[in-house]
């Protein structure tokens, strides 16, 4: 039996409710209610909705990654940063609820810190570099909204592949070829 902690209903309702309600209005009474299931089976899991929330916000992240083309990791990454900018759940969580992100940008890595680790790893190869390339391409996610006018949301996604590609393009240069 699939454990109710990864339960795609429960994580579909607890999602559906936060685009709804925002994380601070949503109860684990209005998940249960939705998920169809008792408020005592999510209490038993969840202690409370921002935890629930951290599963429904990995899972989503992680689709996202899940969905990108690593064999070119410029592309990938920008095509990243759009993807979580345009999801419907993290815009509202920015709108919303933008404290919720702070424990993540501040104090600690979360599961989807550590998933995108593991596949931006591979695609460069280095775990120094993927930690660089992760934490400019949060900045870009987080902050460019700010920095817009004069310039488009595409033009500065356009900067971020002209920083990837001189940044890994370095390493590509520095790999040893196998002859």
């Amino acid at each position: 039996m699939t454990s109710i902690r990864h339960n795609e209903g429960v994580l579909d309702a607890a999602r559906d409710c936060v685009l709804a309600y925002g994380v601070r209005r949503t109860t684990l009474t209005d998940v249960a209610r939705r998920a169809g299931v008792s408020r005592m089976t999510l209490y038993r899991r969840w202690p409370d909705v921002r935890t629930l929330v951290a599963d429904v916000m990995t899972r989503e992240w992680v689709r996202v990654v899940a969905g990108l083309d690593m064999s070119d990791p410029v592309r990938a990454v920008v095509a990243g940063v759009r993807g979580l900018r345009e999801h419907p759940l993290w815009r509202k969580i920015v709108e919303a609820d933008p404290e919720l992100l702070m424990p993540y940008l501040l104090d600690r890595r979360g599961a989807s810190h550590e998933a995108v680790l593991e596949v931006l790893e591979r695609a460069v190869g280095d775990p120094r570099r993927a930690r660089a390339v992760l934490l400019v391409a949060q900045s870009f996610l987080l902050s460019a909204p700010t920095m817009l006018d004069p310039v488009t949301m595409d033009e500065l996604d356009t900067e971020l592949a002209t920083l990837l590609e001189a940044y890994l393009g370095q390493l590509a240069e520095r790999r040893p070829t196998l002859a």
